[in-house]
């Protein structure tokens, strides 16, 4: 049976998917060129292989070759590389998902082009799961560090605000709490893990304590510069919302996690914990009688 010619609305969509594989394609090919891993190297170029078959299957319905975009090419190169592998095609790949482009209607005319192109983004998948990471492998110890980073010291933060009222004592009394804090976390992150018998005790300790020392430092900066202790405060819980927001907007695409849920509980977690802790600074100001 003769295939119905295509109308030049549809073509146009398969332009589009066309475009999309060959810029996937120039990506996946430059990342693995810059790769030192040579395993990821290799999945990398693979992955770039298909993208290229993908686009001379659409190649072979619209008839012409479609240009990549280079902005994309550009843009998510340098996200893989400064966020991550895993991060940068996953972001990738959902954006792919996300085009307009009208895959049911390309259907009605490209029967078996569907298929193929479903097959192969399977095989995709299967072969990004293969891509290996250290900082993903280390997601427990910094959600540790970060997590309790955020509770502990916003609530901490926010009782010494209305206790103190002076932002100085304020950045002074929360940046040695939450140097030694950190110090503290590390060290029972890395006893903790040494109970277990994991071998990577003291690379977990590290993220651990890095993850807490860097939320410290970014919560304790308005009260380094800003005068007024409560803008100090109300500048402190939005850094707190932008960190849960960035980091669990990043696991969720690199782990493949529901955002919403977790950004939500962390969220209720450290604004409750610094709304109690601050009404406990204005009972012990208020009933103690403690001026500073």
């Amino acid at each position: 049976m003769k295939q119905a010619a295509i109308p030049p609305q549809i073509i146009e969509e398969i332009k589009k998917a066309q475009r999309n594989e060959i810029t996937e394609h120039h990506i996946y090919l430059r990342l693995a060129s810059v790769i030192k891993d040579r395993k990821n190297s290799e999945v990398l170029s693979r992955i770039g292989n298909d993208e290229l078959r993908h686009y001379e299957l659409w190649k072979k319905f619209t008839g012409v070759h479609v240009k990549p975009s280079k902005w994309k090419i550009f843009k998510f190169f340098w996200i893989a590389r400064i966020f991550g592998l895993t991060f940068g095609i996953k972001l990738m790949e959902n954006g792919e998902e996300e085009a307009q482009i009208n895959y049911t209607a390309i259907s009605d005319y490209v029967k078996e082009a569907k298929q193929i192109a479903k097959d192969e983004d399977e095989h995709e998948k299967q072969l990004i799961a293969l891509i290996e990471e250290e900082r993903l492998d280390y997601v427990g110890s910094i959600v540790l560090g970060l997590n309790d980073a955020l509770v502990e010291l916003t609530g901490a933060l926010a009782g010494l605000t209305f206790a103190f009222q002076n932002t100085k004592l304020i950045a002074l009394a929360g940046l040695i709490t939450g140097v030694a804090a950190s110090f503290s976390m590390a060290a029972s992150e890395y006893l903790s893990q040494k109970a277990e018998e994991s071998e990577n005790a003291l690379k977990s300790s590290v993220y651990t304590g890095m993850a807490y020392i860097t939320t410290v430092i970014l919560l304790i900066l308005p009260y380094l510069l800003i005068s007024h202790f409560m803008l100090c405060l109300a500048a402190t819980l939005a850094i707190a919302l932008m960190i849960i927001f960035f980091f669990n907007y990043y696991i969720s695409v690199a782990k493949d996690l529901n955002f919403k849920e977790r950004f939500f509980e962390m969220a209720f977690i450290s604004l409750g914990v610094s709304a109690i802790t601050f009404l406990i600074g204005v009972v012990i100001r208020q009933f103690l009688g403690i001026e500073v």
